[in-house]
């Protein structure tokens, strides 16, 4: 009975984490394609690609999750830059183009 409640306990933290992450990865998304779109540039791949988990705290001082995003984007059609998106918690944090930040605290 306790292993049954435990496998049942684990599997449910699973699907959160799952469904956390998969809507992380959608405000990503979301917080490219609006960075690209500002700057007239074109999201290739259409899509971010996860790079990187951390601890980090949220604006009230709570323990929060920080991700790292990257994708890539053209100018000009031919050529590959590296972006990036931080999400914070369910917050975007920070989004850059290359050297520029997009969208941020000194933006």
């Amino acid at each position: 009975m306790t292993s049954l409640f435990l496998v049942t306990l684990c599997g449910g933290a699973l699907v959160l984490w799952w469904r956390a992450s998969v809507e992380a990865r959608v405000h990503a998304n979301a917080a490219a394609s609006d960075a690209c779109a500002h700057a007239g540039v074109q999201l290739l791949d259409g899509t971010v690609a996860f790079k990187e988990l951390r601890p980090a705290r949220d604006a009230r001082g709570r323990l929060a999750l920080r991700r790292t995003y990257l994708f890539d984007y053209s100018e000009d059609g031919a050529s590959r830059r590296h972006g990036f998106v931080i999400l914070r918690g369910r917050e975007v944090e920070l989004v850059g183009l290359g050297p520029t930040l997009v969208q941020g605290p000194a933006a």
